[in-house]
């Protein structure tokens, strides 16, 4: 098995310049098409220098002569008399012809005409939707005119992991290593998204072995699950498996991408522009890519604020800049800036794609279809395609949102030397992703009691002993987070009492509590003393042990 190197500047190992007399093979499997002839070509060559009595001869043969014009016109005329004659009007005068007839012909033609050239352009559009189809999605080419659901997990989302590999740049050391990993998790029914982008120095055990050993980089599964790229199913597969484990999501879907979808999707839709939001006031600049365009060009150098449009070429390039070396400023984050930038990207690119300007301009909908069927491959099911286009296009930007692991205030995870690599664990410890799987279920679950993570506090208002423990475990074994257990100043509470202490981020818990209790939640101070950090009291009333 071949030992991917890793030694890159971002991940992947930057793209040689051309080489002089170099050529570029065609990429295995992508459409070779003929090149069509030229519109307008003469059907027989125009002779110089001719003679006055060849050229006489030629204009002979080449023109119509007068008499022959003449000869045709009659023949019309003939087979005008043959028809029937239109009536006349009363006293000998014949009808003139209706401009407005003349009108509504006029817009008849051009309506067929129309007609013609828009089945044209669908059976275009619907042969490049066909072919990207079958480059790129599994089950039968005749699905896209369903609609089937997306599968989802217990919580009714969508989860899906993106990964980018480089293969399309050929003598790229490194490439079947996935330096770039994104969870999308999505809401079918309430059309919302969160992006995690999942860093490739995480370290997790293989289950095993692979080159470099049985415990790595994350960026290792696919290539040696897939067996050096030969099974893509299986590494993908794989891949899918240990971001599950990492963030306690059952993932269902796979899209695997090289970095040539990035730069022809953005190139396809015009440029994406989007926001710099660097702590260094001057933006961010990294020139590693400056072999790009002539060294010392500043390819990558952004003040603060949108970037205006980038082509392809350079939204790749800010996708993979993260200042690892040379002259560079802004992206003291390293590989989470970058991470950062390529999320902001893909949600640049999804408003620009959705946008009317792209769906209605033919160019760039066929050039989304190209760099779709060329650079990239998923598990999606052709019937599920018009339920994920539907999708894209009903999620609104400001429901997209970005989650992190490397949070200043409450860090995820840390950087750590294992074996002489420098590598990423979790900071609950090697192997341990309780919080990270906290964190994600917390953001992107659908109940307000796991995504708010209200604390309680549960007291005892009768004199029924054990009564606020037995309450705490119930509320527990819910789903409820219950951080103090303690008895109420008085015993003479008939019902059960619910105050909101904290006013904003709590609401849907204390609903649910309220309907748990069959009572109207109170947002006014109680009249006792609560713990700091209590966000909701439950007061225990005789009522309780009655029901």
């Amino acid at each position: 098995m071949r030992k991917d190197k890793s030694s890159s500047i971002d991940g992947f190992v930057p793209r040689r310049g051309p080489s002089v007399g170099g050529t570029r093979t065609q990429e295995v499997g992508r459409p070779v098409f003929e090149k069509r002839a030229s519109i307008g070509r003469a059907s027989r060559p125009i002779v110089a220098n001719q003679t006055p009595e060849e050229s006489i001869s030629s204009r002979r043969n080449a023109a119509l002569s007068h008499s022959d014009i003449t000869d045709s016109l009659s023949k019309i005329a003939d087979e005008e008399t043959k028809q029937p004659k239109k009536r006349r009007w009363p006293f000998g005068r014949k009808r003139s012809a209706s401009p407005a007839g003349s009108r509504k012909k006029l817009v008849k033609r051009i309506a067929i005409l129309l007609v013609i050239l828009l089945i044209g352009l669908g059976g275009f559009l619907a042969y490049k939707v066909l072919w990207a189809g079958g480059n790129v999605f599994q089950g039968n080419l005749l699905g896209v005119f369903q609609s089937q659901p997306l599968k989802m997990d217990s919580n009714g989302r969508t989860n899906i992991v993106v990964f980018g590999t480089s293969e399309d740049d050929p003598g790229h050391e490194g490439a079947l290593l996935t330096d770039s990993i994104m969870l999308v998790s999505a809401d079918q029914n309430k059309n919302n998204a969160y992006l995690l982008s999942i860093p490739r120095d995480l370290w997790v055990d293989y289950d095993q072995a692979c080159n470099s050993g049985y415990a790595g980089r994350i960026n290792e599964v696919y290539s040696c699950f897939s067996g050096d790229g030969n099974d893509e199913e299986a590494g993908a597969t794989a891949l899918m498996k240990k971001v599950g484990e990492v963030t306690g999501l059952d993932t269902q879907y796979y899209v695997h991408m090289n970095y040539s979808v990035l730069k022809d999707s953005v190139d396809a839709v015009g440029g994406v522009s989007v926001e710099i939001d660097s702590d260094d006031p001057r933006g961010i600049f990294d020139d590693n890519f400056d072999w790009m365009c002539g060294y010392q060009c500043n390819y990558v150098k952004y003040e603060n604020g949108p970037t205006g449009l980038m082509d392809g070429d350079h939204a790749l390039a800010l996708a993979r800049a993260r200042g690892a070396s040379g002259n560079t400023y802004g992206l003291a984050g390293a590989n989470f800036d970058r991470e950062k930038y390529q999320r902001k990207i893909l949600i640049a690119l999804k408003e620009r794609a959705v946008s009317a300007g792209t769906l209605t301009n033919v160019g760039k909908v066929t050039g989304l279809i190209d760099a779709m069927g060329n650079n990239l491959r998923t598990n999606f099911d052709t019937a599920e395609v018009r339920t994920l286009m539907s999708l894209g296009t009903k999620t609104e930007t400001d429901q997209i949102k970005s989650l992190v692991l490397n949070d200043p205030e409450q860090p995820l995870v840390v950087g750590a030397n294992v074996n002489g690599a420098s590598v990423l664990l979790p900071s609950a410890g090697e192997g341990n992703f309780t919080e990270i799987q906290a964190y994600v279920a917390k953001n992107m679950s659908n109940d307000p009691i796991v995504r708010e993570g209200a604390t309680i506090a549960v007291m005892n208002g009768t004199d029924t002993i054990g009564l606020a423990q037995t309450e705490a475990d119930a509320l527990t074994e819910a789903g409820y987070t219950v951080s103090t257990i303690t008895n109420a100043p008085t015993t003479d509470y008939e019902k059960t009492i619910v105050y909101q202490i904290t006013k904003d981020g709590v609401g849907g818990t204390a609903k649910k509590l309220s309907k748990r209790y069959g009572v109207t939640v109170t947002k006014e101070a109680p009249d006792f003393t609560v713990t700091p950090g209590v966000d909701i009291v439950v007061v225990v009333g005789a009522s309780a042990v009655r029901n």
